[in-house]
């Protein structure tokens, strides 16, 4: 059924705070149907259109690993980058017409590679005349349609992201971020699109974004007394009405939060960190949710909504551009407006395609100088190390990181009234494919060893709190029975606890008994040759995302702050290497923990 251009409804203006209105879309073939029978002898108007997503694409561009060096691979082959996704953009366009379909993002957008750190902190797009960011450049391209807010968004300060926001041909929303003084929203909160049918009266379809109330905590140093981030169930409660009072035929929430209903900061915040399941069940009037944040992957998973009955779909696509998600809509004209019949969702997979080649051209020579950037050599290593073995074995790679953040520490607290306590540091197995190689290393061997935008911080720790600490690093590991085999692809990330949330600690030394029951692992806990005394204090170098909560870890962030630096552990890292010219293992690397069993080495 053509279109036909007269009858078109003029555009007006949407009256809200903080809305952004687009238009953008118009009919194209075979979306519109007829079906038979609908009463009175007059088939019902139908109309279909597909709304994709994205989530969590961190930087990536490219399909490429700017810390390896070469093409993106994992166990799995997938791929990554902006590029892949413009190509599957494109299909679903052509298939179904660009007039029906939508594109949104749920967040995380701007960090996470050293392309997106590059332009934030080396060659800033703040500066006076600065560039434009990589990810507006391809995501301005590709066309998206709005984005919501990552938490990840803020770990650059306020000022970036506001360039960041300037750049982009489309909004970036968060109604669950407010301005700390008016508690007004501090970006815009939702958009409504218009999607033009062959039936007259255009579909409305709101997209409310939300993020995530951790930034609180996270990004404290950079939101502190700026902004506050309530919970999403109740933004959603507050704004869905709203938009379905202001027409909306469709509400679309796109949330930085992931469906499970738990937190890593345990009770620290009354607000629920992986919250998409709880708006979609409490909040009624949603149609669907684009989930982010949890680095899951979900295609499709229908949740009940408590007070309608209605199911509401959710989908997650996995992170940096490896899947987008497809949110397919049926819907049908009742009783003079449009209603929706039926909706469905599915994921496509990135590493089915070729890379958009106008978009790896755009943005070809951005690519180039951070290639050469991350190639530069900083130093030389006697000898080669890896992080291989690092969840359960004390490797000199990892004995490095607490070397630099003890130094850093010890060297800023010295002449002042803690510059004799003891200097303890923790730190993780962030990937265990980093490495530093034995001769040249580079910029991209030592960032590889800290892919977060973390910052150092020096606590104040007694050596009870010290152990409650390490008990609760220890719940990483499977509880393994004396004599029973060791497979080291079981041993650890029990109750599904990443690698980036197993702290070990140098300076003292300690055995985990994982033959023991969580919260008595920790045996034989020493500072230089003698028993740690619970009433002892110690200086404790800490990552912000650790003292501020993450991870949920025992005393931390309670403890009292005697130094902070806003420069990233990784630049600490790699001006460290510059310094020193040569890294000798032999100068730093001990065995202060190890894994046993009723006092038996595992390993």
């Amino acid at each position: 059924m053509p279109l036909n251009r007269r009858t078109f409804l003029g555009r007006s203006a949407v009256a809200g705070a903080g809305v952004a209105l687009a238009g953008g879309a118009g009919a194209g073939p075979a979306v519109a149907s007829e079906s038979k029978g609908h009463g009175h002898g007059r088939p019902p108007k139908r109309y279909s259109f597909t709304v994709m997503g994205t989530t969590d694409l961190h930087g990536n561009v490219f399909n490429w690993d700017y810390f390896t060096d070469r093409e993106f691979d994992d166990k799995a082959h997938n791929d990554v980058g902006l590029a892949k996704i413009s190509t599957l953009v494109d299909r679903i366009r052509e298939e179904r017409g660009r007039r029906n379909t939508l594109l949104i993002d749920a967040g995380d957008t701007i960090q996470g590679t050293q392309l997106s750190y590059y332009y934030a902190k080396v060659d800033p797009i703040t500066a006076k005349r600065g560039p434009v960011h990589p990810m507006a450049q391809a995501m301005n391209k590709i066309g998206y349609d709005a984005a919501a807010l990552g938490n990840h968004e803020f770990n650059y300060g306020i000022p970036v992201l506001r360039k960041f926001e300037e750049q982009c041909d489309f909004p970036l929303l968060g109604a669950n971020a407010l301005d700390a003084r008016t508690l007004r929203p501090a970006f815009a909160p939702y958009v409504i699109k218009r999607v033009r049918t062959p039936h007259g009266r255009d579909v409305r379809v709101a997209v409310l974004g939300l993020t995530n109330p951790g930034i609180a905590i996270w990004d404290k140093a950079n939101v502190g007394g700026k902004m506050v981030f309530p919970g999403l169930e109740e933004q959603a409660a507050k704004w869905v009405p709203k938009l379905r009072s202001m027409g909306a035929d469709v509400v679309i929430v796109s949330a930085h939060s992931g469906s499970s209903g738990t937190s890593s900061y345990g009770d620290q915040l009354p607000h629920v960190e992986n919250a998409a399941g709880l708006v979609a069940e409490q909040v009624p009037g949603i149609d669907a949710i684009l989930v982010g944040h949890a680095h899951s992957e979900i295609p499709e998973y229908f949740v009940t909504n408590k007070e309608t009955g209605k199911q509401v779909v959710l989908s997650e696509p996995l992170k940096w551009g490896q899947r987008l998600t497809l949110f397919d809509f049926d819907l049908v004209w009742e009783k003079g407006r449009w209603v929706v019949e039926k909706v469905g969702a599915s994921v496509l997979n990135s590493n089915t395609v070729e890379e958009d080649p106008r978009i790896t051209s755009l943005l070809g020579a951005e690519h180039r100088e951070v290639v050469a950037y991350v190639n530069q050599v900083i130093g030389t290593s006697v000898a080669a190390m890896s992080t291989a073995d690092a969840p359960w074995k004390d490797e000199p790679v990892i004995d490095l990181i607490n070397l630099v953040q003890a130094e850093t520490v010890k060297a800023a607290l010295a002449g002042g009234e803690y510059a004799a306590l003891p200097v303890l540091s923790q730190a993780a197995c962030f990937s265990r494919t980093a490495a530093i190689p034995a001769g040249e290393v580079t910029i991209r061997d030592a960032a590889g060893l800290y892919p977060f935008e973390n910052t150092l911080e020096a606590r104040l720790l007694t050596g009870a709190q010290l152990k409650d600490y390490l008990e609760y690093s220890a719940k990483y590991y499977v509880r393994t029975a004396a004599g029973a085999p060791v497979d080291t692809s079981k041993l650890t990330n029990a109750e599904n606890i990443p690698d980036y949330n197993y702290d070990v600690v140098s300076g003292v030394t300690y055995d985990i008994d994982i033959a023991k029951p969580v919260g008595s692992r920790i045996v034989g806990l020493s500072f230089e040759g003698v028993p740690v005394d619970p009433a002892a204090q110690f200086v404790f170098a800490v990552n912000n995302y650790r003292a501020s909560g993450g991870g949920n870890f025992p005393h931390v962030p309670g403890s009292k702050q005697l130094w902070a630096n806003s420069d990233e552990i990784r630049n600490t890292i790699i001006g460290w290497v510059q310094a020193k010219g040569s890294v000798d293992p032999a100068e730093f690397a001990s065995v202060d923990w190890r894994l046993t069993r009723d006092g038996v080495p595992v390993f």
